[in-house]
């Protein structure tokens, strides 16, 4: 009888694992799932795009569906949505005329404007043509033969055209075609008219940049700005090309970029001419790291601009007014922080003599302005609640329309909605739906488009009345009817308290379409602690995002913990010369979430990331080596001494100290206990494979059992063939490794 119920328990066993086997089905629905396959195919119009017609008419857009798309468009004298064109009509054109067979629901015109009230022109096929709504008759439209030269610049008034050679500047006279030298002492990486490109690859050892160009011509055409770029004591980064298939040898690939307490940075210094004179404006601005952006706004007054810079260790912003015609500058704003600034801007109102800008000075982002005629500084908004962006400025009333976060009662923290303020502080909504709104507004902003949703609530899209708000009509809405029929349901929000035990902190969680609550699944965190952005899943084009990889049989778990950005300066804080604790409040939604749902097996937890994102994964399965089973980490940066120097110096802090070596995933490879892939393209210039390498070494130095993928036609963003391997692969891993049954790789992702 023993021998019976103990054969009993190995088959009941045995038949429990065979039934959790994946199927070709089961990866066919995750491909389903993939946005290439899902996006206007099986569901349509989570956004739509507004295209505004120069002459301010109105907009055209496309509407989707299973049948198709129909180009649409709103006369704002009229405001209804009606077809653009005939489109059975102009498929005819196109047969009758080039003999070309279109599908009359499948166009896919770009450039569309109207030449006239008849005519119609657009671009398709790599060619442009222009459409006589009358008729049909339908034309191909000549192409303007002149192309500008992208390494000239003519001023406004279109007397000189500025250009460089042997590294200095000059100008030439339209008129009489004289020239005159402005800078004498350029020379290689040492040069004038130029600027440091971020992403300019060197190839060989003795190689060049690629050839640069950039000035700025004040309105007036009198005076000139540039920069002198010297890149004579800059640091590279190296990469190795091996993927060219007709070399035998890799490619040597460079490229400058500066890392965490580099003292060797390529330098730049701003540079000002009067055009009357032909003499350089001397300035008592500093020479900057390419790191520390330095930009000018011209005023409408002659020589007259605004110069906006941030110092190296990012806690001081300025914005200073220069008068080039007596070399006066004076500081307008000062920005400070104890820890950083990242999210400083600002705006002018030249109509009313006044300055806006978005600063945390109070705790939380809000919008401010200074009064040039007064010298004062005035909050226009106030509260606890994050302003966004600036969507549009009106001139001529000076009403100022932004996106904010968190501002009415009850509304999730992280939804937004449209609101305008006077330059007296007197604040109007303008979007009154719950739910977060993505505006676009015409050019002359009495009109604009908005796309609100939740990851819940399907995307309506309507033309609004930007004084009032008012909906004129609606464009489109959101149809998923096709994939709800097979079970989708949208992912479930969740919250709880953060690791401080007070601040209320937001995520989502996604489930297979066969869920069955009977059953335990295994939980996939989808990581990227920024600090610059958020994961909370604001809107319905991103509720599909995760759907893939959890109808192979997990919950996928998106999560925004303290120390990320949109909320206070306070909750954005906690990062800080902090980052290896960034996860903490991830491995609490995850145990929250588990005692919520007993179909949530928190023994069986994995995670996955690309970029920061991929520092995540690695300092989860190092740093949190009991909770975490099992990583995917891409092109993550684990070492942040050895990435690219702006974003570790913002938030890691500058000069480079002891808590870097503590954060790195390197210095804690001792730790891995789970299954950990490491993946990284072969030449990515942002984060530089070199940190992966080096936590590979340190693994096999530990004796520790690890993957590594290198995907050696990759940058940074994976694309094409290997990007489907990628995956491929990280879908398996967790197949594998977390649900623990034997994946499948022949299936096509397209």
């Amino acid at each position: 009888m023993k021998y019976f119920y103990y054969v009993f328990f190995l088959l009941s066993i045995s038949a429990s694992v065979q039934s959790q086997n994946l199927t070709l089905e089961d990866y066919g629905r995750a491909v389903s799932y993939m946005n290439n396959n899902l996006n206007n195919k099986s569901v349509f119009n989570t956004y739509t795009s507004a295209n505004w017609f120069k002459n301010g008419s109105g907009l055209w857009f496309v509407d989707y569906t299973k049948d198709g798309k129909t180009y649409k468009t709103v006369d704002f004298k009229n405001p209804t949505v009606k077809p653009l064109f005939d489109h059975q009509k102009l498929a005819k054109a196109f047969q009758e005329t080039f003999g070309q067979n279109i599908n009359p629901t499948h166009f896919s015109l770009r450039n569309i404007d109207y030449d006239d009230a008849k005519h119609l022109s657009f671009s398709t096929l790599d060619k442009s043509y222009v459409l006589n709504l009358d008729n049909y008759n339908l034309q191909l439209k000549e192409e303007p033969k002149t192309k500008r030269d992208p390494f000239e610049s003519t001023s406004p008034d279109g007397q000189w055209i500025a250009y460089t050679k042997d590294y200095n500047l000059y100008i030439k006279s339209t008129q009489t075609n004289e020239v005159h030298q402005l800078s004498f002492d350029g020379k290689r990486d040492y040069e004038y008219g130029t600027y440091y490109g971020w992403s300019d690859i060197i190839e060989g050892e003795n190689g060049e940049r690629p050839k640069r160009f950039s000035v700025e011509w004040s309105p007036d055409s009198k005076w000139l700005f540039t920069k002198r770029i010297d890149l004579s004591k800059g640091e590279k980064m190296y990469l190795l090309d091996w993927s060219i298939d007709s070399l035998y040898k890799p490619k040597l690939l460079s490229y400058y970029r500066g890392s965490p307490g580099d003292t060797n940075l390529v330098s730049e210094r701003p540079v000002f001419y009067n055009i009357d004179t032909k003499k350089e404006v001397k300035t008592d601005f500093p020479e900057f790291t390419h790191l520390n952006r330095f930009a000018i706004n011209w005023s409408s007054k002659s020589g007259v601009l605004f110069a906006e810079y941030i110092e190296r260790g990012y806690k001081n912003s300025y914005v200073n007014l220069v008068d080039l015609n007596n070399s006066s500058n004076r500081n307008l704003i000062t920005e400070t922080s104890e820890t950083n600034i990242d999210n400083f801007s600002y705006q002018k109102l030249e109509q009313k003599d006044v300055l806006i800008f978005l600063s945390e000075r109070s705790g939380w982002r809000q919008l401010y302005s200074f009064d040039l005629k007064t010298n004062t500084l005035s909050a226009l908004t106030k509260g606890d609640f994050y302003v966004n962006d600036v969507s549009y400025i009106d001139e001529s009333t000076g009403d100022i329309y932004f996106l904010a976060s968190g501002k009415e009662p009850g509304d999730n923290p992280y939804h937004q909605r449209l609101y305008k303020v006077s330059l007296k502080g007197k604040m109007t909504l303008l979007t009154p739906e719950n739910a977060h709104h993505i505006v676009s507004f015409s050019k002359d902003g009495k009109y604009f488009v908005d796309n609100y949703s939740t990851v819940n609530i399907p995307t309506k899209t309507v033309l609004r009345n930007s004084k009032t708000g008012k909906i004129i009509t609606q464009l489109t809405e959101a149809d998923v009817s096709e994939v709800v029929a097979k079970g989708w349901t949208s992912p479930e929000v969740f919250q709880l308290l953060a690791k401080d035990g007070k601040t209320t902190i937001y995520g989502a969680i996604w489930k297979p379409t066969n869920f069955d609550s009977s059953k335990s699944y295994p939980i996939i965190d989808a990581t990227y602690t920024g600090p610059h952005t958020q994961r909370f899943p604001k809107s319905f084009d991103v509720a599909f995002s995760n759907q893939s990889l959890s109808e192979l049989g997990f919950i996928v778990m998106q999560v925004d913990g303290l120390g990320t950005s949109g909320r206070s300066k306070a909750f954005h804080n906690h990062s800080y010369k902090n980052m290896e604790n960034n996860l903490e409040d991830h491995v609490l939604a995850i145990k929250h979430l588990g005692k919520q749902y007993r179909w949530i097996d928190t023994d069986r937890v994995g995670i996955f990331g690309h970029s920061a994102g991929g520092y995540d994964t690695g300092r989860a399965m190092l740093g949190f080596p009991d909770f975490y089973k099992v990583g995917v980490a891409s092109a993550g940066d684990h070492d942040f001494r050895m990435e690219k120097v702006w974003w570790p110096e913002m938030y890691q802090g500058w000069p480079v100290d002891e808590t870097y070596e503590k954060v790195s995933n390197i210095t804690n490879a001792k730790n891995l206990k789970g299954k950990l892939l490491l993946v990284h393209g072969g030449i990515d210039e942002n984060v530089n494979p070199s940190a992966t390498f080096k936590l590979a070494e340190a693994l096999v130095n530990e004796d520790k059992e690890f993957d590594l993928l290198i995907l050696p036609s990759q940058r940074h963003g994976f694309t094409g063939k290997a990007n489907q391997y990628f995956t491929k692969k990280r879908w398996n891993y967790f197949v594998e490794h977390l649900l623990g049954v034997q994946p499948i790789w022949d299936f096509k992702l397209d």
